[in-house]
């Protein structure tokens, strides 16, 4: 009895400390992260360049904000990409480029440090994509794959 009530603990317990990944209707998906936003961003700027994208900008809001004499929790934009992947969804449809590089929001929030992104189905949605062959579910699980390392 004493060891299943243990292994139940240290199974909750290891579940609890794997990022929680999930998506929502607007295109927009999320992790949260119970590391400090410094790892975080450590660990995404590891995560993109393990996967061999190109980090094309970075941007600090929080610190954009205090320049200006406002506050913002912590937050900071990173755009980056693979030619190989989005030029074929630009040459499908120019209009992606809005959307085009990918960026991946980390922010910290009273619930801890979430990473957002948006799902490339949904940009294939809203661009009208659909009749192109690309490889929007490589693309999806790239990102997934990135922002739950950085989430660890």
């Amino acid at each position: 009895m004493r060891f299943s009530i243990m292994f139940g603990m240290a199974a909750v317990c290891g579940l609890l400390s794997q990022p929680v990944f999930a998506t929502s209707e607007n295109g927009i998906e999320h992790v949260m992260s119970e590391s400090s936003f410094d790892t975080v961003i450590e660990q995404l700027n590891a995560a993109l360049d393990e996967k061999g994208l190109s980090l094309m900008a970075t941007v600090d809001h929080a610190k954009n904000a205090a320049n200006n004499d406002l506050e913002l929790a912590p937050t900071s934009t990173f755009i980056f990409g693979n030619p190989n992947a989005g030029t074929p969804m630009m040459q499908c449809q120019g209009s992606v480029a809005l959307d085009l590089p990918q960026k991946m929001v980390v922010r910290e929030t009273e619930e801890g440090i979430r990473l957002e992104w948006n799902d490339p189905h949904y940009l294939a949605e809203r661009h009208g994509l659909e009749e192109c062959d690309l490889p929007l579910d490589n693309v999806a699980d790239v990102l997934r794959e990135i922002a739950e390392s950085a989430a660890q």
